[in-house]
Order: structure tokens, then sequence, then C-alpha cells
């Protein structure tokens, strides 16, 4: 690459490491040389060098582990979020290994909020509450909070939910969702999130909101999802009106 005495410093190392990106080096999911030695390659100051790699951790093509360092982000897994198909079937079917984590789960009164949002009658309406974590390859990329009219599907605690919650519902309940409404912007991580996904606090998330209905168009479950943004592409399919 020639040498540019214009650009900023950051913008030149930048584009040396996309260069090397584009070589194969390092490969996908591995691991950056540490920050003290890409600043002795640089002859640049830690704070000029994470100016770089934050601008390339913007453009998806890096990530950074909390205490480990710097990663090359491997391929987004292609989304359609308005298919009723479990996380773990579409992961697997791009070639990737996907992973559930159930963090939590219990039942309890669905409250105030979610009743509205639900369209529920009361809010001591039995809920049940999932926060889980999901996984591609070695990389957490999912923290989704789910909440499921408890009686929808009882007896929801008594089975594995470390695995896919569209198969569990559809095989042990006989339960198939009919639609969702769904809502999806940009939004970020609070401390707490961002321990869990390894980001910093603040980052940019991408946040889903789907309110899903049963077989007899009820409201049965209410779903929010933050995703690492460089985790995935979203991408749905629309058919034009006339066309087959």
């Amino acid at each position: 690459m020639p040498f540019d005495p214009v650009s900023p410093h950051y913008q030149r190392i930048r584009e040396q490491i996309a260069q090397d990106l584009a070589n194969g080096i390092p490969q996908a999911d591995q691991k950056f040389p540490s920050e003290r030695d890409m600043i002795e390659r640089f002859g640049c100051t830690r704070v000029t060098l994470r100016q770089a790699l934050q601008q390339l951790e913007a453009e998806g093509r890096v990530y950074r582990e909390n205490r480990r360092g710097w990663f090359v982000s491997p391929q987004r897994i292609r989304y359609d979020p308005t298919r009723i198909s479990g996380f773990m079937d579409y992961v697997s079917a791009q070639g990737r290994t996907p992973r559930t984590e159930c963090l939590q789960a219990e039942l309890r009164p669905a409250g105030s909020w979610l009743a509205r949002r639900m369209g529920l009658e009361s809010a001591q309406e039995p809920v049940f509450f999932l926060q889980r974590r999901r996984w591609i390859d070695r990389r957490p990329v999912l923290l989704e909070f789910n909440a499921l009219l408890a009686s929808w599907c009882p007896g929801l605690l008594d089975v594995d939910l470390d695995t896919s919650l569209t198969r569990v519902l559809r095989e042990r309940f006989a339960r198939v969702q009919s639609r969702c409404e769904l809502q999806m912007h940009i939004g970020t991580v609070n401390e707490q999130q961002a321990e869990l996904l390894q980001l910093s606090p603040g980052s940019t998330s991408v946040y889903l909101e789907r309110l899903n209905f049963g077989e007899t168009d009820q409201p049965v479950e209410f779903d929010q999802e933050f995703w690492r943004p460089d985790a995935l592409s979203v991408v749905m399919e629309t058919r034009y009106p006339g066309k087959d």
C-alpha cells in the first residue's frame, strides 16, 4: 500500500489492516497480535490504534472480546426475522455451529407493561419469562428475552430450554405460531447485556421486538432480541403482485 501523508494516521493503519484481511491474515475468527505488538508495528499510540480498529469494528470486519483481544469477524449469518424458523435450524443450515444457553427461566405475573403490550386482560396473567444467550461457533451473538403465556404451554419449565424453543413448542406442546408483528431498529446495550455479549456498555445492537400470535390469532409470546450488529445480515424475501 503506497504511503499517504495526507490521511490521518489511524486511517492509514485501518487501510493496512484491511489489506491484511483481504489477504487472509489473520483468517476468520482468528486472533490479531496483541495491541502492544501492533503499536510497535505501526509506530502509533494505543489511542490511534484503537481508532483504526474501532472503525473496522463498526464496519463489521473485526470484533473485540473483553480481556482477550481483537479477532477477525466471521461471515455474517443470513437472518429472515419474518420466517418461523428456529435459531438452531437456520444457523446449522448455513454450516455454522449454534448453541443456546438458558440464563433464567421462571413463572411470574405478566405485570402491567407486558399486559398492555400483549393485550392481556390482567396484569396478573401467569407468564413464563426466559432469558437466553445464543452462540454461533465460539462467540455469543444474541441475547433474547421471551415471555410466553403459561396457559398456552403449561409445563414449559420442565423441559430442556438450552435448545430450539420453536422445536420444543412444536414437538412437546403441539404449538405453532400463526403470525407475528415485528419491529426492528438500531439500539444499544446496557452494562449487563454488554457483558453477556462481550461488548462495551453503550455499544450498538440490532434490536428486534416481536409479538407472536397462536393458532386462534391470540397473542401468546413477546420476544426481545439484542444482536451483535456484526453477526447478522437481515435478508427478507418479497414477492411482487402478479408474480408467482
